[in-house]
């Protein structure tokens, strides 16, 4: 079912629809085109009538799509007037006359009423509706956020939005700041006081935020980054969606220091994930990004209820009692490249930090010793840490003659393309990555070895995960399909591309 409001909506999705119906106002979108599909609703002229106002045209097209559907009406008269009983009575009733009207012209009007039927499934226990911007948030909740600061930016408000709604009795502050620049500062500092802390962002933002990360790495202050990518440079496609900041955030800030990189596939993913998230920034105390897009930020997912008893808090900190107050030293050189952490002002350690290099005391040093020293430090960890990345899930046969290689939100229509093939008799599998960086070369090396055809998918026009992997593995994939449009990928498309490469 598509509801065009304009005229491009049917030309770029008509042939998508499989005996499906386009609710259009003719006297108001011409269309080139004659299609059986389309069903003439005067959305406009209905709104004016029962709203008083053409904004009434996408209430009265949702009471169409109501009445196509055969559902029951009172349902969206309950949440068009939970939605609007803000505003007023006189709002909510426009409201629901306009869906009345629609309802009761699709039922009076549509050829073979009732052909597309929805009706509700028995209750299922245990299941649960939310977005992926929404299970980010939530997952840092379960995970004990205490500081969220962020300046809004389409599309990750949605996280910062979501947090501050269910902050009350939690123990947590949302702090709308000034900039992106103020946002990440106050992170690391809320970070170093002590209490978890992320902030939220999409790539223009965190633009700002870049002189900020390096202060996280060179402190070895742990902290959270959920950067929601749209398609850039500039302000770009605020609406759309793109994975075009994957190579930006690998790379971000000057000099070398380590740092964890994650994309969720998938609601549920992103609520696990991103207690993962934080588990990784407190070990190893380095920035931690999650890398997400608008399309699975705004994405709806009917998904089984998140398992909090699954989260486990480690926030890998000194208590008291460990706190050697003499000989406590907060960069001490270890085999690992991780020193204990206490924090200021803690049992009487002294906890010092400096964005300049320094020692093992914290002061700075700038003596070429001192500097190898603790550069090499800091890069230890990411050795220690590809222990802790997993590896990328494989959907399908893992023998088989054709691999598919993704990341991130292009999941859900990769792995429905890869299981329409496999109906076909097509030997192709899948092998997903959701956590990007640092890469387990060998383990990875030896998973990829068994295609005989790799193609990499992914969302931006240069194919950066693909570069990223032959970079950190030595791999290199046979076959791209991008997608640069601001438009996620659908199952037929990847298809489609498939064919035209002659690989199905």
């Amino acid at each position: 079912m598509l509801i065009a409001l304009d005229g491009a909506s049917i030309t770029e999705h008509l042939e998508e629809l499989e005996s499906g119906v386009v609710i259009v106002d003719l006297d108001n979108i011409k269309v080139d085109v004659e299609d059986p599909a389309l069903f003439h609703v005067p959305l406009k002229k209905m709104a004016l009538e029962k709203g008083g106002d053409t904004l009434f045209s996408n209430t009265v097209a949702m009471g169409v799509a109501i009445g196509l559907l055969c559902y029951d009406i009172a349902i969206l008269e309950k949440v068009l007037t939970e939605k609007f009983e803000k505003k007023g009575e006189s709002v909510v009733k426009k409201n629901i006359e306009s869906a009345k009207a629609g309802f009761e012209y699709a039922q009076s009007q549509y050829p073979g009423k009732c052909h597309y039927v929805l009706r509700p499934q028995k209750k299922v226990p245990g299941r649960m509706l939310i977005t992926g911007n929404e299970a980010v948030g939530l997952g840092a909740l379960a995970s004990g956020l205490k500081f969220l600061s962020a300046y809004p930016m389409t599309p990750s408000t949605g996280v910062m939005n979501y947090v501050a709604a269910n902050s009350e009795g939690l123990g947590v502050i949302v702090e709308q700041v000034e900039d992106e620049i103020s946002a990440l500062n106050m992170a690391i500092g809320a970070s170093f006081a002590g209490v978890r802390s992320m902030t939220t962002t999409s790539g223009g933002g965190f633009s700002l935020m870049v002189e900020a990360l390096g202060l996280s790495g060179m402190t070895e202050t742990p902290v959270v980054i959920f950067l929601c990518q749209r398609p850039g440079p500039a302000t770009g496609l605020p609406t759309m969606t793109e994975q075009g900041d994957l190579e930006f955030v690998l790379h971000a800030a000057q000099g070398e220091f380590p740092r964890c990189i994650l994309a969720p596939k998938s609601a549920e993913d992103a609520f696990y994930l991103t207690s993962k998230a934080f588990n990784i920034a407190d070990k190893y105390q380095i920035p931690v990004f999650i890398l997400s897009d608008q399309y699975l930020a705004d994405s709806v997912f009917v998904c089984k209820k998140m398992d909090s008893s699954k989260i486990r808090i480690e926030r890998n900190l000194l208590s008291d009692d460990e706190v050697e107050r003499e000989t406590y030293l907060r960069y001490r050189f270890t085999d690992a490249g991780i020193s204990e952490r206490a924090l200021p002002g803690q049992n009487g350690a002294l906890v010092v930090a400096d964005s300049d290099e320094h020692n093992e005391a914290g002061h700075i040093d700038e003596s070429i010793e001192n500097r190898v020293k603790m550069s090499d430090k800091r890069l230890k960890k990411l050795e220690l840490l590809k222990n802790t990345i997993s590896l990328p899930e494989v959907f399908g046969d893992e023998n088989a003659d054709i691999s598919l290689i993704g990341w991130g939100s292009t999941y859900g229509p990769i792995s429905e393309a890869v299981s329409i093939l496999n109906e076909k008799g097509v030997s192709i599998n899948l092998i997903h990555f959701n956590e990007i960086y640092p890469l387990p070369e060998k383990k990875i090396k030896a998973l990829l070895s068994k295609s005989n055809k790799t193609v990499c998918i992914e969302q931006n026009a240069s194919g950066q995960f693909a570069r990223v992997l032959r970079a950190y593995t030595g791999v290199s994939v046979n076959n791209h399909i991008l997608k640069y449009d601001g438009r996620p990928f659908t199952p037929d498309k990847i298809i489609e591309e498939l064919k035209l490469l002659k690989v199905v």
